[in-house]
């Protein structure tokens, strides 16, 4: 289930959002003035989504650490686009 909320209900509402966000494992989106504002999350889902990430980039870092090797802006987006058009 979407939870979406008004910014001030983080203020008014905290426990209400907390359990969603806690205890539920859900995200909560923020409005402000009727349009999206931003995402609560609790730490471990923040973390699920992250940490992945910081694994590949501390990869990236050893790889580029290893060679001399480096590619352009181009380079690097070209490979990326096909690998996402291939995995279609």
């Amino acid at each position: 289930m979407i939870h979406i909320r008004s910014v001030s209900d983080l203020r008014n509402k905290f426990p209400e959002i907390e359990n969603i966000v806690v205890k539920e494992g859900e995200p909560v989106y923020l409005t402000k003035n009727g349009y999206g504002s931003m995402v609560v999350l609790s730490l471990e889902k923040y973390a699920e989504l992250t940490d992945d990430i910081e694994l590949k980039l501390d990869e990236a870092d050893k790889q580029a650490d290893s060679t001399v090797s480096r590619y352009t802006h181009n380079e690097v987006f070209s490979r990326v686009k096909e690998r996402i058009n291939d995995g279609r």
